[in-house]
């Protein structure tokens, strides 16, 4: 995968041989990307979720992007608790790269070469979430003793081996529901229910529940245009709907499948910048091609419905997360209040399950309708264009069946790293994973789930 290591015009021009170079270490916007990452992961693991700098650097900061890897074990980062922030020393002659944590907002990153003093001016959303600990599952955390099958724990237990679902993987959690009941639950020895991680992309499926919640209530339409405000009057790609970014099929230009955007994950850029200027290479609807971009144009087309103010974000904890008791889930955003709902959310193993379990019941949730009624279809219909080989796509979800060894239908969550949510509604169970497994390295989510069904019955 290639990193973006250019300004963005010469990105857009430069022939594609300048773009597949390797980059130095030595690059000093490769140094600042990498001094953003620390601080980016640092700030979110220290605060989010209250893991030691040692935890973060053994698990977060390890197995990542090799052309920034050896540049994170070695520039200086100052984590400042009182504050709340971390910063990142990367070039003499410039800031820190910083990046400040917000009550339910996480950590952003200020952009390269802002003095620490602007974290004082980043949005916040300091609203306290409800308590959720002492309620009943699956509203809060209190659940009847487990009593989990055998041949089920066996399977839960393997998961963590590193050996029988992925050599080198590194397993934090597994939650399995079925019928709504947590049957198995099990996790690293430093983690408990209430860790959380980055997401990664599994985030993406979190955007297209936001999506539909904002339908629900009248604000978005999937088969309309999608808001992007950016977009002036006569500009093509205004004609793009929320249908095609959720199907990953925009047809806007990108650096190539997969569509790193280091430049806002971890570079301090706004999504408004970044992700507004791709140009259209293709029919939008008629190729599928992944792309981060197009996830963040969902959510970006959002909050324009919603405005730039504190209801858009507030929007995502009241009207969806809190309703469904998911109240150890941080949404980050960029240094003006964009979500970054591609990737950038830290969640529980339990929220997430959750998450799927809004889904096995067709967006109600205590007799509430949160998304439109068949919602859960929608998102788990196959795209007009599909990606070759592997699991098929929906509409920010992956599609699973025989192929995969699974039930038609099954559909997910799926992130960096081992993230997997997978909801089989012909079982009526919800399979989660986390994980922290290294680059190259890769958990078989499919056979892991295989093997649960397999347990259960």
């Amino acid at each position: 995968m290639r990193a973006i290591i250019l300004a963005a015009a010469f990105a857009l021009l430069a022939p594609a041989a300048a773009q597949t170079q390797t980059p130095s270490q030595e690059d000093p916007h490769v140094r600042a990307l990498a001094a953003g990452y620390k601080a980016a992961f640092l700030c979110s693991g220290v605060f989010n979720a209250g893991m030691s700098e040692a935890q973060v650097a053994a698990d977060d900061l390890e197995g990542i992007y090799p052309e920034y890897q050896a540049l994170v074990r070695t520039l200086p980062a100052q984590v400042d608790r009182e504050r709340r922030t971390v910063s990142v020393a990367f070039d003499p002659k410039l800031p820190p790269r910083v990046a400040a944590w917000r009550s339910n907002l996480g950590c952003a990153q200020l952009a390269i070469g802002a003095p620490a003093e602007a974290a004082g001016r980043l949005p916040r959303f300091d609203v306290k979430a409800p308590e959720a600990d002492g309620r009943r599952w699956p509203d809060g955390d209190v659940h009847p003793k487990l009593r989990t099958p055998p041949k089920l724990a066996a399977v839960a237990e393997r998961a963590f081996d590193s050996a029988t679902y992925g050599p080198g993987s590194k397993t934090t959690a597994v939650v399995v529901l079925k019928d709504g009941r947590i049957v198995a639950e099990r996790y690293r020895d430093d983690f408990t229910m209430h860790t959380p991680q980055r997401t990664w992309s599994a985030a993406k499926s979190l955007t297209a529940t936001v999506v539909g919640r904002a339908v629900q209530l009248g604000l978005v339409k999937p088969d309309g245009p999608a808001n992007i405000p950016e977009w002036k009057a006569g500009d093509p790609r205004a004609q793009i709907t929320l249908a095609q970014l959720m199907n990953m099929g925009s047809g806007l230009w990108t650096d190539g499948p997969g569509n790193r955007t280091d430049e806002v994950y971890v570079g301090g850029g706004l999504v408004t910048e970044w992700a507004t200027r791709m140009p259209l290479e293709a029919a939008p609807g008629g190729r599928f091609r992944y792309a981060n971009n197009d996830t963040l144009l969902a959510a970006r087309s959002v909050r324009a419905a919603l405005g730039d103010g504190e209801r858009a974000l507030a929007f995502p904890f009241q009207e969806l997360l809190w309703k469904i008791g998911m109240t150890h889930t941080t949404s980050e955003t960029d240094w003006q209040g964009n979500f970054i709902l591609s990737s950038q959310v830290w969640t529980t193993a339990r929220d997430l399950a959750r998450l799927g379990l809004l889904y096995q019941n067709d967006g109600v949730w205590n007799g509430e309708r949160l998304l439109p009624e068949g919602w859960s279809r929608y998102v788990a219909t196959p795209a007009p264009a599909q990606p070759p080989g592997g699991p098929g796509y929906g509409a920010f979800f992956w599609l699973y069946g025989a192929a995969q060894g699974l039930p038609e239908g099954t559909y997910g969550m799926n992130g960096n790293r081992g993230q997997y949510v997978l909801i089989v509604p012909s079982k009526k169970v919800v399979v989660v994973r986390r994980g922290f497994d290294p680059a190259g390295r890769r958990f078989d989510e499919a056979k892991f789930a295989k093997d649960v069904l397999a347990a259960l019955d």
